[in-house]
């Protein structure tokens, strides 16, 4: 399958698809590129050539979240349901998946790299849940997602401090899979998509269906309970102060309110 996209590249080779987003150098996403991204697996779920895909990203970050320092009114709202229902359809995609990480994959970034069933990183690869640095709860469904591969204790380590985990620490954790240098990335990811194409097509997808049984619904049933959070945290004087001290880096001046 190919096809033309706002935001985003979409091609195939073999039996791999592959979905490239465009928006360098960081790649914040909003309600739009989900929506693309979402298409497109959908479109390589119909399509029988199609058996495995590749998300990968131009520019320096994979994914650096949304834009809340550049357009904190937009970034807040296009945070909300819409954006998580669009970003629930990722999560039922039938085919396997592999993330190419190359760079920073930030907030609700690091939500969209762990969707896919593996990732391929390098050490240049940066991975943070930075919600509570901005002033609010993490959201697109990591926290199902994360506890789930790293573990419980690891991922409240990540939520509380906001830190960042570069990819030998991700793939020694268990965030990531492969590592190699930054210019195989892609090139290890594809790869990766294509052992994954040399199994018998049903076979893998009803593997896949078994490994991940409840997964989707796992992650829709996370999303609502972190939107519930969200919605009183972005309307907080924390949230405010956290957008503002997280472009000018530095500590954020909290007051509980």
């Amino acid at each position: 399958m190919t096809g033309t996209f706002k935001d985003i590249g979409v091609s195939s080779e073999g039996h791999v698809g592959v979905v490239e987003i465009q928006r360098p150098p960081h790649n914040f996403f909003d309600n739009s590129l989900i929506n693309q991204i979402a298409d497109a697996f959908e479109a390589f779920d119909r399509d029988n050539n199609i058996r495995a895909y590749v998300l990968c990203a131009q520019g320096k970050s994979f994914c650096a979240g949304a834009d809340f320092a550049n357009r904190p009114q937009t970034g807040a709202a296009e945070s909300g349901k819409h954006l998580y229902k669009e970003a629930t359809r990722l999560f039922r995609s039938k085919k396997p998946s592999v993330a190419a990480v190359q760079g920073p994959a930030i907030g609700g970034g690091l939500g969209l790299a762990l969707m896919p069933d593996f990732r391929v990183t390098c050490a240049e690869g940066r991975f943070a849940a930075n919600f509570t640095r901005l002033g609010f709860h993490p959201g697109f469904s990591l926290t199902f997602t994360l506890p789930r591969l790293i573990g419980q204790q690891k991922a409240n380590l990540m939520f509380y401090t906001g830190r960042r985990i570069g990819g030998e620490e991700a793939v020694a954790w268990g965030m990531a899979d492969v590592l190699v240098p930054l210019a195989d990335v892609r090139k290890e990811a594809m790869k990766l998509a294509a052992e994954i194409a040399e199994g018998a097509p049903l076979a893998v997808q009803s593997t896949r269906e078994t490994m991940r049984r409840g997964f989707a619904d796992g992650a829709e049933i996370a999303t609502e309970r972190e939107l519930t959070e969200q919605d009183w945290t972005r309307k907080t004087e924390d949230f405010k102060e956290g957008v503002k001290s997280y472009a000018e880096k530095r500590p954020g001046n909290w007051k509980g309110r």
